[in-house]
């Protein structure tokens, strides 16, 4: 794990994934990741150096993701950070006053502990942590 926090993926809400796909793959030459599933939604990833790009659409409307896609349509729907103990950036963020939307780590896409912090107490942005 790394000691300083780096960008793991960037979320991306989309109503249809293989109609996204078709940027990814015929513009800039990535190969997705298989799709996964969690949270109500599919997510393929995409490979950008050290970094991916998660494309998600909803399998159920009462997902988060799909109620974002309801509310907002497609776009950015959060940033993740990989830090090098999550339990220790969660007990930060609880000593620092920030919301937290899971107050103790699941598991998401690629069996990672995650866990989200509120847009409201982070300027508007939903935060994804993970290890």
């Amino acid at each position: 794990m790394p000691d300083q926090p780096r960008i793991a993926h960037v979320g991306v809400a989309v109503p249809d994934i293989a109609a996204a796909l078709t940027f990814y793959r015929d513009v800039l030459g990535i190969t997705p990741g298989a799709p996964e599933t969690a949270d109500g939604a599919t997510i393929v990833s995409l490979a950008m150096g050290e970094s991916d790009i998660e494309l998600l659409s909803s399998t159920d409307p009462a997902s988060p993701i799909g109620k974002f896609l309801a509310r907002r349509g497609s776009g950015i729907h959060h940033i993740c950070y990989r830090v090098a103990d999550l339990d220790r950036a969660l007990d930060a963020c609880r000593a620092s006053g920030y919301t937290l939307v899971d107050s103790v780590p699941r598991i998401g896409a690629g069996g990672r502990r995650i866990a989200f912090v509120h847009p409201g107490s982070t300027a508007g942005i939903l935060l994804e942590l993970t290890e």
